[in-house]
């Protein structure tokens, strides 16, 4: 109901809470961690993937050394509890596009299972998955290579990302069709003061899978979450008009009054308080303060 009625802007009691963590801080600082869960429970959760059939994954990605996830890129990770990268890419060339495999398995969901789970679960729930376009892309290809493809798109290109979409198409309608209470996407698309590329090749090449899953979503009557990092101030008012629900993105990235003036009550800000320098250098008092600066400029009764 507190999830439900903020995404509404229905005057909600207070914000919710969700803290994301990473794995690094659950094993370097487990009490800590613990009394904070504790202290101040999440009010949103992410439903068990559940799959019926194994992922073809091989290795931790969160464990020093090589894995390979299930589209079969190779991340190479040096530090426990984070994501490593990817060093060589999946498709040097375009001519073996059709040698990309999608991973079906993805599809497997066990139905039931994730509706038992939200039937005794009294938070608001999101759908598990991973639908991230741009980010796979760049997996794949190597991010380079697809900023040059980019610039000058292939046939093959366009042939690959439209395979991937009715992929993820798929794997949204699979979670939509369950009682989860949004889905999810995400993709990375802010460097620390602009967009990765032009907001008039986003809104060409991106914007259409966006509105697509936006109305997946929708159609099923289910809430549309968004992730993305870095600045995407250029960007918003086209997810806004799409009709997404909620974004989460790296405020401090910009111009946190700015956003508030222009989008506050038109999207829920899903977050975040800045994790880059505030978060892991900042005295408490300082995190305080971003936290009130926060809320002055989105929250509303």
């Amino acid at each position: 109901e507190l999830v439900h009625r903020t995404l509404t802007f229905a005057s909600p009691s207070r914000i919710p809470r969700q803290l994301w963590v990473l794995g690094w801080a659950a094993l370097n600082y487990p009490e800590e961690l613990a009394r904070i869960q504790s202290r101040f429970p999440d009010d949103l959760v992410t439903a068990p993937a559940c799959y019926r059939e194994p992922l073809k994954t091989n290795g931790d990605a969160y464990l020093p050394g090589t894995f390979v996830d299930e589209w079969g890129c190779v991340f190479e990770n040096r530090h426990r509890g984070i994501i490593g990268e990817v060093k060589q890419p999946l498709l040097r060339n375009w001519r073996d596009w059709k040698k990309v495999r999608i991973p079906r398995e993805r599809l497997s969901v066990d139905v039931r299972r994730v509706n038992e789970y939200c039937r005794k679960n009294e938070k608001f729930v999101l759908a598990g998955g991973a639908v991230k376009p741009f980010e796979q892309l760049q997996f794949i290809r190597g991010p380079e290579n697809l900023f040059l493809d980019l610039a000058k798109p292939p046939e093959e290109l366009s042939y690959l990302l439209e395979r991937m979409h009715r992929f993820y198409c798929e794997e949204l309608e699979l979670w939509a069709s369950t009682d989860v209470d949004a889905i999810y996407f995400a993709d990375d698309w802010g460097s620390q003061n602009s967009l990765l590329i032009s907001p008039d090749l986003w809104r060409k090449q991106f914007m259409p899978l966006y509105e697509d899953y936006i109305d997946i979503a929708h159609d099923y009557g289910k809430f549309a979450f968004m992730h993305t990092d870095g600045y995407i101030t250029d960007i918003l008012p086209d997810l806004i008009g799409l009709d997404l629900d909620a974004i989460n993105a790296q405020l401090f990235c910009m111009d946190i009054e700015e956003l508030g003036n222009r989008f506050a009550g038109e999207i829920t800000f899903w977050g975040e308080i800045d994790r880059q320098y505030l978060l892991p250098f900042g005295t408490p008092e300082e995190v305080r303060a971003a936290v009130r600066r926060v809320k002055a400029a989105f929250y509303r009764q």
